[in-house]
């Protein structure tokens, strides 16, 4: 398993499910986020999860995973 930096593993990034399990998930299956208050990711295949990250930290994971990808 390779680390990237925080939360990002791998074609994937760490988030902690609102039970306090952390988890990897694919973020190109993303298909959106939400707070409502809490956040809320939905996915491409139709599944959702609860996650105790904020909606702006999801972001900075995701864009901070992207742009390590474009630099390889």
């Amino acid at each position: 398993m390779y680390f990237y930096g925080k939360g990002k593993v791998d074609g994937m990034i760490e988030v902690t499910k609102i039970n306090g399990v952390k988890v990897l998930i694919n973020p190109d299956l993303m298909e959106f986020v939400e707070e409502t208050p809490d956040t809320v990711i939905s996915f491409t295949t139709g599944r959702k999860i609860i996650v105790k990250e904020s909606r702006q930290d999801i972001k900075n994971l995701v864009k901070s995973y992207r742009k390590d990808i474009f630099a390889e």
